[in-house]
């Protein structure tokens, strides 16, 4: 079953795009946590980050940098969040890869979170162990 950014992307469900090339789509959201507050998609269907080719990733790396350099200048918030979910656990609600640029005009809006860090443990270990994944 197609997700409803598929949808989106064929033209099947409208929206408010702000810019699209033949990798990316980014549109205003339609419950947006502020003004301007947008989601940028790649048009590749895939439910998590890690499962981006790089072509799209790297499509998607650049399209971030220019609608949040548009919606700066539209809105005049320069402060904003990037946010991106990956999986149910991670608060991802529609499972195709997209990122929220949300501006943040104020402290009590735009995207509120609480931070609860935790201890880090054998970081060399784990550090290697990730560079092995590489």
């Amino acid at each position: 079953m197609e997700s409803i950014f598929q949808q989106i992307i064929q033209g099947d469900v409208p929206c408010h795009r702000i810019y699209e090339n033949q990798f990316v789509l980014a549109f205003l959201d339609v419950s947006p946590l502020s003004k301007g507050h947008t989601l940028v998609i790649p048009k590749q269907q895939v439910a998590c980050l890690h499962e981006l080719s790089e072509e799209s990733a790297s499509a998607i790396g650049e399209a971030l940098v220019i609608v949040s350099r548009a919606i700066v200048r539209a809105t005049g918030i320069v402060e904003y969040n990037i946010l991106q979910n990956n999986g149910a656990l991670a608060h991802q609600a529609v499972f195709h890869v997209h990122f929220h640029i949300i501006p943040k005009p104020t402290r009590d809006h735009g995207l509120q979170f609480t931070w609860q860090p935790i201890e880090l443990e054998q970081g060399e270990i784990l550090a290697q162990e990730i560079r092995n994944a590489i």
